[in-house]
């Protein structure tokens, strides 16, 4: 009998696992997947629920690994919910309820290709799955933490299939084979507090802030490559926290975000920061501090093999040639690239995160399909 896939992310849906909760979806998966003959491992770490689980032997050298999350993000406000959040209940076609996209049937649609697989035909090499409960969190301790797990216990995947939803209107458009990098900065200038009537005896450093701000949104940083649209960088904040329009302000703060492709690395753009941030610094006199925080780094998998394995899987079951994007924002694959060639395929995503999440019920056994085809393909190779 094979995996219903459908059951199966209904089942994954009814577990509350808002990060950082498991929630018993991670409970449940180890369950499905030992029954099947997998070894599941459960790899917690700093209260993050996280699991590995393998079927074959350990280091085999054709090792499909497969990466996913079970945590979502929050309700929101359950009021504006037409369904139960958790209730995983179908309407029109649709299967509603928090993660029912982002990506509990893509957990769901590989786990029951990969249980028919080794059931029905046991392949001659092993059949990897990294599911985390830090995906949509902070991400210190979920994916990272297993594959550090990984590292000392001497496990591997040859290759990496990420299922987030990467189809942006169809099932089949598109597939992720790289991601941008992601590095903050947060600037804090500091003057002289004084009277607005006497600004000769004060220091703005509002007026700085704003002189730096209005530089880097001007900055063309670079104008993209084969594979990468050019990077950008967005003020997100600018603030005083002053209320009074008779003070200037001893200080002023402000973050930009630059989403950045291959052409660069966090260190050469926080240098390049750091060197416009001292330039305005030398024509105002206000002095400057600046701290940064990198999310992941710019990455490409280059066309080839895994890619070119997913876009005939797609293709045969929905008649779609996948695009080659690195759009988007950032994903667990930023880590798994340190470790084996890594590439993202799963559904149309544009309800994620949504009130009323929802997923086209038909499109979970159409993804199960286009693993399994993957799986049949790797490692008849």
């Amino acid at each position: 009998m094979t995996t219903d896939p459908v059951e199966l992310t209904r089942r994954l849906v009814r577990c509350p696992s808002v990060t950082p909760e498991e929630g018993g979806a991670l409970e449940l998966l180890a369950a499905e997947l030992s029954a099947a003959g997998f070894a599941c491992t459960r790899v917690d770490r700093n209260g993050t629920a996280n699991l590995f689980a393998r079927w074959g032997a350990r280091g085999h050298p054709k090792t499909f690994g497969f990466n996913g999350h079970t945590d979502v993000v929050p309700v929101g406000d359950a009021a504006a919910w037409t369904m139960d959040p958790f209730g995983a209940e179908e309407a029109d076609g649709w299967l509603y309820g928090r993660g029912a996209t982002d990506m509990k049937s893509g957990v769901a649609a590989f786990a029951a290709a990969a249980i028919d697989l080794v059931t029905e035909t046991p392949p001659d090499g092993a059949v990897i799955l990294t599911i985390t409960g830090d995906e949509e969190g902070p991400a210190k301790d979920g994916t990272v933490a297993i594959l550090d797990w990984m590292k000392d216990q001497g496990e591997a995947m040859a290759l990496c299939l990420v299922g987030e939803p990467t189809c942006p209107k169809r099932l089949g458009d598109m597939m992720k084979i790289g991601r941008r990098g992601s590095v903050s900065a947060f600037f804090t200038a500091t003057g002289i507090q004084g009277h607005v009537a006497y600004p000769h005896k004060a220091a703005n450093p509002v007026a700085a802030m704003a002189k730096l701000i209005d530089r880097l949104s001007a900055a063309v940083l670079d104008e993209g490559n084969d594979h990468f649209d050019p990077s950008t960088l967005a003020v997100t904040t600018f603030d005083t926290g002053n209320p009074a329009t008779n003070v200037i302000p001893a200080s002023c703060r402000a973050t930009v975000n630059i989403r950045f492709n291959d052409i660069h690395t966090s260190d050469s753009l926080a240098a390049w920061l750091g060197e416009q941030m001292a330039e305005v610094a030398a024509e105002t006199g206000i002095g400057f501090d600046m701290t940064t925080a990198v999310s992941g780094e710019s990455f490409l998998t280059p066309p080839g093999p895994l890619s070119d394995m997913i876009a005939r899987a797609a293709e045969a079951e929905t008649g779609i040639v996948p695009e080659l994007s690195t759009s988007g924002g950032t994903s667990d694959a930023r880590f798994v690239k340190d470790h084996c060639p890594v590439v993202e395929f799963g559904l149309v995503g544009h309800r994620m995160h949504q009130v009323d999440e929802r997923v086209e019920t038909a499109q979970i056994p159409k993804l199960k399909a286009i693993y399994a085809r993957i799986l049949r393909e790797y490692f008849a190779q």
